[in-house]
């Protein structure tokens, strides 16, 4: 009954083809809108029972400080109720950068999922006064090279001032757009500097020696080598070096004695003035130009995607003279977040190639394949509405409606084919038979896909996300594709198909062949 309905579906369906046609046309031409829709990001961040935490010190902060420090970041972790075990390594970039974790209960034990966990860890990690700290999940991928998700490195063969302000533009706009929870960069301007001078005229009249200003200069910060002395068979040097206490200031230099050319001793204040200025923290280098690496992680429900397009506009707003490039995870969605264009077309064009070889025409391939960019649209909707983003996982999905969709019109096809050959029906005839013929396989193989996928519909735990996003787009790919197959596919073969009935004696007579080889079984 169901295949007999459908049969007279069609016929009125190929009476008014144009409708069939008019419908794919516009799918088709929707595709490049609800391609740019979705969210897009290298994977999705997945549930990995462990959070991870940057500590950021003050520069010049000693190992004791940021110990001081992380004790207060150990007690906000230890009070999250998920939490299993607490872990925090000091100095591991110098003694002002830290790293820590928090290790999450299974799934099953707890009720908030990973991403809650972040959120409420960096508001009360927001609290702590003296460091920055900024919490974060773990990549959802290996190959990062580590950090906070989006890293963006501004290059310039401009002096560092000049990168520094604009890296403070793009910070702000990042800020203020909402996209990011936090934002940094490793190029600030807090590396405090003593320059010392010396007032030559002073201390020629007062014969006192640039070398005896150097050495007590050495004694007061540690840096005058003496000699060695043995003790228990080993050498150690001898550096002299004033108390800490009467070294932390410039005041210091008036406690701090020379000896002048008749002996007497004077203050090194008398000849030494000191100023204080400002440097950049760290002069660093990228691809042999000056760069800063601007840091930050996207807020919730703000994709990876986002926040990279987004800092792609700050950056080309920027006069001339800028560059720049991409480090951890949105380094690998920038290199292979493209792949697939290349990979979907690429695999268009080999089964293209093998349906051509196989059914000896150009023309009845892309009939089989007329339905494809259908599917993808019908994948395309869930990935539109929001529930998964552009992914890699769901990219996999994608190319693999290319197989499983040809498979519906290779079905329909070379039966028609088969049709006008053996029983001389003309196109119409022979593509509504087929189609009727055709409907029980091509239902099965839907219905058996779709509901094999369905598990990971419902998946949780680890891996959820990847699995919900693959299982999405296959699912309604293919009950969107099987519709448009059933319906768009006869019409275009009514369009497009060879006459098989006048084009192909050769095959008539090798049929008659085969039929009287079977004999009366036949």
């Amino acid at each position: 009954g169901l295949s007999q309905g459908y049969g007279r579906i069609l016929q009125a369906s190929l009476k008014r083809r144009w409708i069939s046609g008019a419908v794919a046309v516009l799918v088709c031409l929707s595709l490049p809108l609800l391609y740019q829709l979705p969210k897009r990001e290298l994977a999705p961040a997945e549930d990995q029972a462990a959070v991870l935490a940057a500590v950021k010190s003050p520069q010049h902060a000693s190992l004791e400080y940021a110990e001081r420090f992380s004790d207060s970041l150990h007690q906000v972790m230890q009070r999250i109720p998920e939490s299993v075990g607490t872990w925090i390594i000091s100095g591991t970039d110098g003694p002002a950068a830290s790293f820590g974790g928090v290790n999450l209960s299974e799934w099953s034990e707890r009720q908030r999922k990973e991403p809650e966990v972040v959120a409420q860890l960096q508001r009360e990690v927001g609290e702590i006064e003296g460091s920055s700290i900024f919490a974060f999940q773990v990549a959802p991928l290996p190959g990062s090279s580590g950090g906070l998700p989006v890293q963006m490195v501004l290059r310039s063969a401009q002096d560092y001032p000049v990168i520094y302000e604009a890296m403070e533009g793009i910070k702000q706009r990042a800020r203020e757009s909402g996209l990011f929870v936090v934002v940094d960069s490793d190029l600030e301007y807090d590396n405090p500097v003593v320059q010392v001078s010396i007032d030559r005229a002073k201390a020629a009249s007062l014969g006192i020696r640039l070398q005896d200003i150097g050495d007590s200069l050495g004694v007061l910060v540690g840096e005058n080598y003496i000699n060695r002395f043995a003790l228990h068979g080993r050498s150690y040097d001898v550096i002299p070096q004033s108390v800490r206490d009467q070294r932390l200031t410039p005041q210091a230099l008036a406690r701090q004695f020379v000896r002048t050319g008749d002996g007497q001793l004077v203050p090194l204040s008398t000849v030494v003035t000191l100023d204080l200025q400002v440097e950049p923290n760290r002069l660093n280098q990228f691809d042999q130009q000056n760069a800063a690496t601007l840091q930050g992680i996207p807020a919730p429900g703000v994709s990876l995607g986002q926040a990279v397009a987004f800092l792609e506009q700050a950056v080309a707003d920027l006069p001339p003279g800028f560059s720049h490039d991409w480090q951890s995870e949105s380094r690998q969605y920038v290199q292979e977040g493209s792949a697939l264009v290349f990979a979907f077309l690429a695999a268009l064009v080999v089964i293209y190639l093998v349906l051509a070889a196989q059914y000896e025409s150009l023309v009845d391939p892309l009939i089989i394949l007329i339905t494809v960019p259908l599917s993808i649209c019908g994948a395309l909707l869930p990935l539109a509405l929001g529930w998964a983003t552009l992914n890699i996982y769901t990219q996999i999905g994608l190319v693999t409606l290319i197989g499983l969709i040809s498979k519906h019109g290779i079905l329909m096809v070379e039966f028609a084919n088969e049709l006008q050959v053996h029983q001389g029906l003309d196109k119409v005839s022979a593509i509504i038979r087929a189609a009727q013929i055709r409907l029980r396989p091509v239902l099965m193989t839907t219905g058996a896909m779709a509901f094999g996928v369905v598990p990971l519909l419902f998946a949780s735990g680890a891996g959820a996300n990847s699995r919900f996003g693959l299982g999405v787009v296959i699912v309604c790919g293919m009950l969107v594709g099987t519709v448009f197959t059933l319906f768009v596919l006869p019409t275009v073969y009514a369009w497009l198909a060879r006459d098989h009935r006048i084009v192909t004696p050769r095959a008539r007579m090798l049929a008659q062949i085969d039929r009287l080889e079977q004999g009366p079984a036949a």
